[in-house]
C-alpha cells in the first residue's frame, strides 16, 4: 500500500497545513497586542524611569556665611628706637622667644654718655656756685643786723642801713636764681640719662620676634620719626580678620559661632566667636566689604602670621532634623509643558524675557503658592549668585538698596534683612517659609504636598512639617539616555539632571 501524499510531505509543511495551529498563533498575537496596548494607555507609568527621587532623612544642617580672611596676632608691638645712633648689637632674630624686659638691641651710647657726663659736671659747678652765694648771703645778713643795731643807737646813717638791706636781698635773689638753674640742669640731666637708657631696647611684652627690619651696624635717625627695629607678637591668641560682603553682613551677630580652615590643615577646624564687625567698610572695585574679627587660641603655635583662612560663620544650625535636597522644593523639577525644564521659586526662569509667559495650570498654582517674599528669594540664592547680582547693580541702585534696608530696619518691616546700629543683624525670627514638594505615595502615584521650611544651606533644606522620615520626593527629572555617534548608549546615570553637589542619588 502506497503512502498518502500528505505523509510524504516534510514535517514543517505538514505543521503549516493545520488550521488549528494558525488559529492558536493568531490568538497569541492578538493577546500580546492587547496587553501591550492596555499597558500603553491604561497602565500607570514607571515613575522611577521619569524622575529622580530623594529620601527624606534625618541629619544635621548649618546655614553658613563664607568669607576669606587672614590670621594675625591679637597682641603685638612694633619696637622702635627713641634715640639716634648706630645699632651696635642685635640680640634676637626672627623666631626668638622673649620675655617682658629682655634685652633686644643696643644703640652705640658714646655720644649719649658724653652728654650725660657734661650735664653732671655742669650740675656740680652750679651747686658749688650755690654754696658760694649762700656764704655771701650769710655775710650780708650779718652786715644788715649790725646796721640795724647801730641805727637803734643812732650811730649810723639811714643810707647805710638801706644799702645793707639791698645787699641782703640781692644775695637771696642770687641764691634763688642758682637753685632754679640747678633744677633746670637736673631736669635736663634726667632726660639725658633717659636717652642713655633708651640706647638699650627691652621687650615690652612676652612673645615671639616675628619680624626684624633693621640690621646690626645700621644708623638709626629718630629725629624725624621713630624707626622700627623689630616686631614682638604674642602668638598664644590670634585674630582672624575677614572681609564679608554687604549682602551677607546682615546675617552676622555678635558672639555667633565661627570656624575656619587653612591651606594644608587637612580639614582641621579652629573655632571662635565673632567679636565685632567694623562699621567702616572697604570698597574695592565698587564691592563693599566689612571687616569681621574674631579670636582663636593658639597654644601650640600651629597658626602663623598672615595665613589665609577660609572662614565659615554659622548663621543658623539644627541637629537631628528632617532634610530634603533643595532641588525637591516647588515640585522637584516638574515642568508645565513636559519639556523637562526645572521650575524655580520665582515665577520666571533665568534669562526669560520680560514679556515671556509664565507656567500655567497646576504648575502655575504651585509656583504661586510657594513663591516667597523678596528677602526669601534672595536667601534661596547662593552666595556667589547674590554677589554676582549685586555687582551688576549701578551705584544708584546700590544706594537705593541700602536706603531700603535702613528704612525696613527702622520700621520693622523686614527684621531679618535690617541690621542694627551695632553692625549685627536683628535676632527677630523670620516667619516660616512654605514650599511644595511632589511626594511618592504608597499607591505609586505622585502627590503635591505643602511643607513648612526651616534652615537652608542651598544644598539641603530643613522640613518642619509636612513630611515624615523615609518619604520619597521628586528631586529632579531624568533625561532620555544620550546616544553617541556610533549609536551606543551613554553611561548609566549620565542622562540624569543632577542637583547641587553633595545630594544623595535618587532611587
Amino acid at each position: 500500500m502506497s503512502p498518502s501524499p500528505l505523509a510524504t510531505r516534510p514535517l514543517w509543511r505538514r505543521l503549516l497545513s493545520h488550521r488549528a495551529l494558525w488559529i492558536v498563533v493568531a490568538l497569541a498575537l492578538a493577546v500580546t497586542a492587547g496587553v501591550w496596548a492596555w499597558r500603553s494607555v491604561y497602565a500607570p507609568p514607571d515613575l522611577h524611569s521619569q524622575y529622580v527621587f530623594a529620601t527624606v532623612q534625618r541629619g544635621d544642617i548649618q546655614d553658613l556665611v563664607t568669607a576669606t580672611g587672614t590670621v594675625q596676632p591679637r597682641d603685638y608691638v612694633d619696637v622702635g628706637a627713641q634715640v639716634s645712633g648706630q645699632l651696635k648689637k642685635l640680640h634676637v632674630d626672627v623666631g626668638s622667644v622673649v620675655q617682658a624686659g629682655d634685652l633686644l638691641a643696643e644703640i652705640d651710647p658714646t655720644v649719649l654718655k658724653a652728654t650725660v657726663d657734661a650735664r653732671r659736671a655742669g650740675l656740680r659747678n652750679q651747686r658749688a656756685t650755690l654754696a658760694e652765694r649762700e656764704s655771701q648771703r650769710v655775710l650780708t645778713t650779718l652786715l644788715l643786723a649790725r646796721q640795724q643795731k647801730l641805727m637803734q643807737e643812732d650811730a649810723t646813717t639811714a643810707e647805710a642801713l638801706q644799702q645793707a638791706q639791698a645787699n641782703a636781698r640781692a644775695a637771696q635773689a642770687q641764691i634763688d636764681a642758682t637753685r632754679a638753674s640747678i633744677e633746670q640742669t637736673e631736669s635736663t640731666l634726667r632726660a639725658d640719662e633717659a636717652n642713655l637708657n633708651y640706647a638699650k631696647i627691652y621687650a615690652p611684652l612676652a612673645g615671639t620676634v616675628v619680624t626684624v627690619t633693621a640690621r646690626q651696624g645700621q644708623t638709626l635717625n629718630a629725629n624725624q620719626s621713630a624707626p622700627t627695629i623689630l616686631r614682638v607678637a604674642d602668638l598664644s591668641t590670634m585674630t582672624v580678620q575677614t572681609q564679608v560682603s554687604e549682602a551677607d553682613v546682615s546675617k552676622l551677630r555678635q558672639g555667633m559661632e565661627v570656624y575656619f580652615t587653612t591651606l594644608g590643615s587637612q580639614g582641621r577646624r579652629w573655632y571662635g566667636a565673632l567679636r565685632k564687625v567694623e562699621p567702616t567698610p572697604t570698597v574695592t572695585n565698587n564691592v563693599v566689604l566689612y571687616n569681621a574679627l574674631f579670636d582663636v587660641p593658639n597654644a601650640n603655635q600651629s597658626l602663623m602670621t598672615s595665613m589665609t583662612a577660609q572662614v565659615f560663620f554659622t548663621a543658623a544650625s539644627a541637629k537631628d532634623v528632617l532634610l530634603v535636597p533643595a532641588a525637591a522644593l516647588n515640585g522637584g523639577g516638574r515642568s508645565a509643558d513636559g519639556s523637562g525644564r526645572r521650575e524655580r521659586a520665582a515665577g520666571r526662569p533665568p534669562g526669560a524675557a520680560a514679556g515671556a509667559s509664565a507656567p500655567t495650570g497646576e504648575a502655575a498654582a504651585s509656583v504661586t503658592a510657594a513663591a516667597p517674599a523678596t528677602a526669601d528669594r534672595d536667601a534661596g540664592m547662593s552666595r556667589e549668585e547674590r554677589r554676582a547680582a549685586f555687582e551688576k547693580l549701578s551705584p544708584e541702585e546700590r544706594a537705593a538698596m541700602r536706603e531700603r534696608r535702613r528704612s525696613e530696619g527702622s520700621t520693622g518691616a523686614s527684621p531679618a534683612a535690617a541690621a542694627s546700629t551695632s553692625g549685627f543683624s536683628s535676632d527677630t525670627a523670620r516667619a516660616p517659609r512654605r514650599a511644595t514638594v511632589r511626594l511618592l505615595t504608597a499607591a505609586g502615584t505622585l502627590e503635591d504636598r505643602q511643607v513648612e521650611l526651616g534652615i537652608s544651606n542651598r544644598v539641603q533644606t530643613q522640613i518642619l512639617s509636612g513630611l515624615a522620615e523615609g518619604d520619597q520626593v521628586v528631586a529632579g527629572l531624568k533625561l532620555p539616555p544620550a546616544t553617541t555617534r556610533s549609536g551606543s548608549s551613554a553611561q548609566p546615570g549620565s542622562g540624569l539632571q543632577q542637583g547641587p553637589a553633595g545630594l544623595p542619588r535618587g532611587r
